[in-house]
């Protein structure tokens, strides 16, 4: 099958939407299906060969953030370029609700087109301004896809219609490959560590350090933010206490991972998927997090209801002081965990989350109306990088 990606957010900087669109077209790659990826991005930054750069994107606030978007005219061109040379038997788009490239790309797509939804604001300003533009583009889309039920929700609640779950992948191999040579710490410590944007309040940091402060133990941080700021923040007990990594790559990121005791994840809403806490479940890691949806979705089994980790009260730093505290001090409880969620983390494996994806491409291929008739969906080849080549 040729599918075509839609990306609407700057591959300049890393993010869950991008690691999702880049981890699928990999895994479809390997399933034996010709991908390629547009997306914003500029000259700079490495991409995989698969992926087309649509430019680079305007930084601007959205939905409480802040996204880099591409858009206008010469962007409305490279998609309709884009498109014509790849002729694809399937569109995906993610976020086409973002005013970026995914939402040009609707606007001019003809054939399947599957939607992906990521979006967890319950009440999203974009979405609410632009219901009555939106909700008439969206009837374009033949199938739609949502990362949670969260994300289900938001999108049912704002555009109508529905969407089925597929939840977010991780390679799950890779990453416990990875984990198995952890990065150095000092002997003799134990470590919590962080993934994540430290300097947005709602990934939790201050409460982190607030709970981590009467403890003895060392604060990894990986991701992005301001390290002097984070300095700054430290309560006193903490000052030589914590080692920031910054943002690093995937293979970094995941050895980081296999050197902490305990992965903390704090935060405290607005997470449609709660893609670290099963980055930390695949590295064997013991993860505490925050009692919230998308956090609970991911570390309880959906059959006995027995968390693989502990969920934690978002609001409530003494309750971490506590709970951090007895799980470094208990080894057992700890390799317990780490057993759970191993087992637990297999539901979001990239094998299981693509060939559901495929599934949806099928009815989608197979319902389109705007086909005469439906194409033969055959195996093409393998992801092989470089564009995307039009048949003869």
């Amino acid at each position: 099958m040729r599918v075509g990606i839609v990306c609407p957010y700057s591959l300049d900087v890393a993010g869950g939407v991008q690691a999702h669109v880049l981890d699928l077209a990999r895994a479809l790659g390997r399933l034996g299906h010709h991908v390629d990826v547009l997306a914003p991005a500029s000259e700079s930054t490495p991409v995989p060969e698969f992926v087309t750069r649509a430019g680079r994107a305007v930084a601007i606030p959205y939905n409480g953030s802040v996204a880099r978007l591409t858009f206008g005219p010469v962007s409305m061109h490279r998609v309709r370029r884009w498109l014509a040379a790849g002729d694809f038997d399937v569109l995906h788009l993610h976020e086409p609700t973002a005013p970026s490239l995914s939402m040009l790309a609707l606007a001019v797509a003809e054939g399947p087109v599957v939607a992906t939804f990521h979006t967890s604001t319950p009440r999203s300003r974009t979405m609410l301004a632009f219901q009555p533009v939106l909700r008439p583009l969206l009837e374009r889309v033949t199938a739609r896809i949502a990362v949670s039920p969260l994300a289900r929700q938001v999108y049912v609640e704002h555009l109508g219609g529905d969407a089925v779950e597929i939840p977010n992948g991780v390679d799950v191999a890779a990453i416990a490959a990875a984990a198995a040579a952890p990065v150095p710490r000092p002997e003799g410590t134990t470590t919590v560590g962080f993934v994540g944007r430290f300097d947005e309040p709602r990934k939790g940091m201050g409460l982190l350090l607030e709970a981590l402060a009467p403890l003895d133990a060392r604060l990894l941080v990986v991701g992005r933010g301001d390290v002097a700021d984070l300095r700054r923040r430290l309560p006193a007990a903490l000052t030589d206490r914590v080692d920031v990594l910054g943002a690093v790559d995937d293979r970094t990121k995941a050895r980081a991972l296999g050197a902490m005791d305990v992965l903390a994840t704090p935060n405290t809403g607005g997470e449609s998927f709660g893609i670290v806490v099963a980055e930390g479940l695949a590295a064997g890691t013991p993860v505490a997090a925050s009692d919230i949806e998308a956090f609970r979705r991911v570390l309880t089994d959906p059959d006995t209801g027995a968390p693989a980790g502990l969920l934690l009260p978002p609001d409530d730093p003494a309750a971490w002081t506590a709970a951090l505290a007895d799980l470094l001090a208990d080894p057992t409880r700890r390799r317990d965990l780490a057993v759970a969620g191993r087992a637990r983390v297999r539901a979001f494996d990239w094998t299981a989350v693509a060939a559901a994806v495929l599934r949806v491409y099928e009815v989608a291929v197979a319902a389109d109306p705007r086909r005469v008739a439906a194409p033969a969906v055959v195996p093409a080849p393998a992801l092989r990088g470089g564009r995307v080549t039009p048949r003869r």
